[in-house]
């Protein structure tokens, strides 16, 4: 799968993005709106990962949906 899938499905994976990463509010899954980078940006201040551990999970996501 690819980002691109993703965005355009974002209703239907919002819910699998916060089962992943529960911390993220659910207006702050509606904010990102399918934007990977912001997504990645969410991740990064939400856990204290760095901007290459945020790629790698969701590298990861979308190997696994």
């Amino acid at each position: 799968m690819n980002w691109d899938q993703v965005k355009g499905k974002w209703k239907e994976y919002s819910g699998k993005i916060q089962s992943e990463w529960g911390d993220l509010t659910d207006d702050e899954v509606a904010e990102v709106n399918g934007d990977r980078r912001a997504l990645e940006g969410k991740i990064q201040s939400k856990y204290g990962k760095s901007k290459e551990e945020a790629e790698r999970e969701v590298d990861d996501f979308l190997s696994r949906h």
